[in-house]
């Protein structure tokens, strides 16, 4: 019986022995960038005077205006872009004063989308346009015609364009603004 002892001690030992600790293998998986585009038309515009092509908010877009600040404050903004008419400066300046960001101009006409998506990659981007620009660039950041021009009246959507890598997804809200008019 003292065989078996020495023998599960051998066992053990060769066990021992013969185990060589093989190197940790580190696998870092690549986690894709995640953007996050929120496209709003410019707040409601002052139409009192048909002749006037660049009009500013009326009261009633500039509580709109600070309605989005409000909405978007839980949004850690790293850029906010806006095309460069007094409406859409408008829109876009509560948001910019509250996070503390430059506004910067854009022409959705020569937007070159490819850059515009470098540039922005990564990061979490706030964009005014007009009823026909902002579904424009939805449509060219998803790759496909889903949005037509929005309503005239129609002050109120948040379009949320996420890119995780290269896969993008969309939600459309729509905010109601109880403002003074």
């Amino acid at each position: 019986m003292k065989i078996f002892p020495s023998f599960f001690f051998g066992i053990c030992l060769l066990t021992l022995i013969s185990c060589k600790e093989e190197p940790a293998v580190t696998i870092e998986e690549a986690s894709p960038d995640v953007t996050t585009f929120y496209f709003i038309r410019h707040a409601e515009k002052d139409r009192t005077n048909p002749e006037d092509s660049d009009p500013e908010l009326n009261q009633k877009g500039l509580g709109r205006a600070m309605h989005w600040a409000e909405i978007l404050d839980e949004v850690s903004l790293d850029a906010i872009y806006a095309t460069d008419f007094e409406r859409t400066s408008m829109t876009a300046a509560p948001v910019a004063v509250k996070q503390d960001i430059t506004v910067q101009y854009y022409d959705p006409a020569t937007l070159d989308t490819g850059a515009f998506l470098a540039e922005n990659r990564g990061k979490n981007v706030l964009v005014v346009g007009h009823s026909n620009s902002t579904p424009e660039l939805v449509n060219r950041l998803l790759g496909e015609e889903r949005f037509p021009s929005m309503d005239d009246q129609d002050n109120g959507s948040l379009f949320i364009v996420t890119l995780v890598g290269s896969h993008p997804s969309v939600t459309r809200l729509h905010f109601n603004c109880n403002c003074p008019e």
